[in-house]
């Protein structure tokens, strides 16, 4: 392997299985050393194991990266133990799928603190350093890979809490692109297509997502791209990954505009000219895209 990325220090989220083993374990053979954070003790240690038993250098994090406090905790574990860092990789997450007329508060509350707060968490307390790096005249270069979902770019039903959260992690990113790019900084946003602990759970999926197009280990190496110093110019950029298929994704777009001149709209004049507004698209709902 190409090892882009060695002398560099990794922490990565959501890290015990699927996708997000997938990366530490890919980051790990470019070269990196590894910070692998889950609350899950026993696939914690397993992928762990697996990196340091292929010569890798990796240490465990049972962090609560969905509190600020937990954050903190798995940026200075890697300061502490490696002396750097470099990366962050927030990847975790959790569903708890409900419509808007029957989602329970705790439903609602838990999935945005896992991924809105988890993301943020991490992201917050490495700004922060590497803020302090820049402003001490050290050369910094740090880099933020938030995954988020198709489900948040085009709002699937069924996952209220779900998409707001990974909407939220969209903008959040972009922000986050343009406040640190002065200090060397980039963010940017990976939407996985593939089987995990997460979507076998949604009925019918495990049967659907079959295939090595689903294969949660075809998300690693872009993850691994936008990390190494060839990405030093992509920022506040997304992406959907699937298979052999890697989509640059654009956010909201300018699609028409009417002017009425001079004054303030009536409801009676937009009314007349509704079908003007709407001449380049649909006013229906959007259509969800999934078929990219």
């Amino acid at each position: 392997m190409s090892q882009r990325l060695t002398g560099k220090v990794a922490v990565v989220t959501g890290a015990s299985k699927g996708i997000g083993a997938g990366i530490a374990l890919h980051l790990a053979a470019e070269g990196a050393a590894v910070v692998v954070n889950d609350l899950d003790a026993e696939p914690l240690a397993e992928t762990v194991d697996g990196i340091n038993a292929e010569g890798g250098r990796a240490t465990a994090s049972r962090a609560n990266v969905a509190t600020w406090e937990g954050g903190d905790a798995l940026v200075h574990q890697a300061l502490d133990t490696y002396g750097r860092l470099d990366i962050v990789v927030n990847n975790a997450g959790i569903l708890r799928d409900a419509m808007s007329f029957n989602i329970t508060e705790d439903q609602w509350d838990s999935v945005l603190r896992v991924h809105l707060h988890g993301h943020m968490a991490t992201s917050h307390a490495a700004a922060k350093h590497w803020r302090d790096q820049a402003k001490a005249g050290e050369e910094t270069s740090g880099r933020i890979i938030n995954t988020a979902s198709e489900s948040g770019l085009y709002g699937q039903a069924g996952q209220i809490n779900y998409a707001t959260a990974k909407a939220g992690i969209v903008s959040m990113t972009i922000v986050l692109a343009r406040e640190l790019k002065k200090y060397g900084v980039t963010a940017n946003v990976v939407c996985p297509r593939a089987l995990t602990r997460m979507t076998e759970t949604v009925p019918g999926a495990a049967e659907y997502m079959s295939g090595p197009e689903w294969s949660p280990d075809n998300i690693a190496p872009m993850v691994a791209f936008l990390a190494s110093d060839a990405a030093a110019d992509v920022s506040g950029q997304v992406f959907v990954v699937f298979g052999t298929r890697i989509h640059l994704m654009q956010g909201w777009t300018l699609l028409n505009t009417l002017d009425r001149g001079e004054g303030r709209w009536t409801v009676d004049e937009l009314i007349a000219r509704k079908d003007e507004l709407f001449a380049k698209s649909s006013s229906a709902v959007p259509p969800m895209g999934f078929g990219l």
